[in-house]
C-alpha cells in the first residue's frame, strides 16, 4: 500500500470531533468513506470531510485497507470481526467490547487474518502521558499506584455531549473511564491477576488490583462526580519516590494522529503495537471480572 484507504464506521460526537477530522487531515492515509447507522448523518459527515458515504458497512469495508470504528462497543465488536475477516486493519476505540467472548472474537479474527490493530486509549497516545508511561515502566520499582478518573457526564446540571450516550448510561464509569485507568496502570505495574470492585455513590466504582509482579494499585472511577470534583490524577510510589501522570493540553486530535501513525507502523513492520487488540481484550476481561464482583 502506498496511501492506505481507511474507512470510518460511526458518525456520533466522538467521530465528528476526533476520528473524521484527524483521518481527513492525516497525510499517511486516504479517508475513503463514512458509514453510519443514520444515513443522513453519514452523508453530512462525509461531505464535511471531503469523502463519500456508504450505504452499508460491508460496502465500506470492501473499499478499504483499514477501518476506524467510532461506535458503541457492542456494535464495534461484530463489525471489527467482519472487517478483519475481510483483510482490513483495525483502529478501534476503547473498550474493544463489553463481553470477554466478543473481545476474544475480535482478537482471533485479527490474528487469523494477520491484520494489524491499534486500540485508541487516549492516554497511551497523548503527550506527555505516553512518554511518562513508557519511562516509568522502564524504570520499574513501583510498588503501588492510585488513579482517579472522575467525570461529571451524568452529574446534575451536566451539558456533556456524552450524556446522550445510552451505553455509557447503562454501563457507567467502570466501562467508560475504567479502560483509561487500566491503560496507564497495566503498562507500568504489569498485568493483573486479581481485581476487586466495590460500588460507591451512583455509578462510582472503586477498583483494587494485584499485579503479577507483586505491586498493588487502586482506582476510583465515576461519571457522576460533581463538576468541581471531576478530574484525572495518577500517582505512582516506589523506590524512586513518587511520580504523577502529566496531562496533555492539546486535546485528543494529536493523540489520535499518533494512533494512526502506530497502526501504519504496525502494518509496515509487521510488529504488533503494545496497545493492540490483545491488550484491548485483556482490559475487557479485567473489567468483566470487576463487573461480576459488583453483582
Amino acid at each position: 500500500m502506498t496511501t492506505p484507504r481507511i474507512g470510518l464506521l460511526g458518525t456520533g460526537f466522538w467521530a465528528q470531533r476526533v476520528h473524521a477530522p484527524a483521518l481527513a487531515a492525516h497525510p499517511g492515509v486516504e479517508l475513503a468513506g463514512v458509514w453510519g447507522r443514520r444515513p443522513q448523518a453519514a452523508a453530512e459527515l462525509a461531505e464535511a470531510c471531503g469523502t463519500r458515504p456508504f450505504a452499508t458497512p460491508d460496502e465500506l469495508i470492501a473499499a478499504c485497507d483499514a477501518v476506524a470504528i467510532a461506535l458503541p462497543p457492542a456494535v464495534q465488536a461484530p463489525l471489527a470481526v467482519r472487517a478483519a475477516q475481510a483483510g482490513c486493519h483495525l483502529l478501534l476505540d476503547k473498550p474493544v467490547a463489553l463481553a470477554p467472548d466478543d473481545a476474544r472474537a475480535v482478537a482471533e479474527a485479527a490474528e487469523g487474518a494477520s491484520v494489524a490493530s491499534v486500540v485508541f486509549f487516549t492516554a497511551r497516545f497523548g503527550e506527555p502521558e505516553a512518554t511518562w508511561i513508557d519511562s516509568r515502566a522502564a524504570e520499574g520499582g513501583w510498588f503501588t499506584a492510585h488513579a482517579d478518573w472522575l467525570g461529571s457526564v451524568f452529574a446534575e446540571g451536566s451539558d456533556s455531549p456524552y450524556a446522550a450516550s445510552a451505553w455509557r448510561r447503562e454501563k457507567g464509569a467502570l466501562w467508560d473511564v475504567g479502560p483509561h485507568a487500566l491503560s496507564v496502570l497495566l503498562p507500568v505495574l504489569g498485568d493483573a491477576d486479581e481485581v476487586v470492585a466495590v460500588r460507591g455513590p451512583a455509578d462510582t466504582v472503586l477498583l483494587t488490583l494485584r499485579h503479577r509482579g507483586g505491586a498493588a494499585s487502586s482506582a476510583t472511577l465515576s461519571l457522576t462526580a460533581p463538576a468541581a470534583a471531576a478530574g484525572v490524577a495518577v500517582t505512582l510510589r516506589g523506590a524512586a519516590g513518587t511520580s504523577v501522570l502529566p496531562r496533555r493540553q492539546d486535546g485528543p486530535l494529536p493523540a489520535y494522529h499518533r494512533a494512526v501513525d502506530a497502526l501504519l507502523a504496525a502494518v509496515r513492520t509487521g510488529r504488533p503495537h503494545a496497545c493492540d487488540v490483545h491488550f484491548g481484550r485483556r482490559v475487557t476481561d479485567l473489567l468483566a471480572r470487576a463487573e461480576a464482583a459488583l453483582g
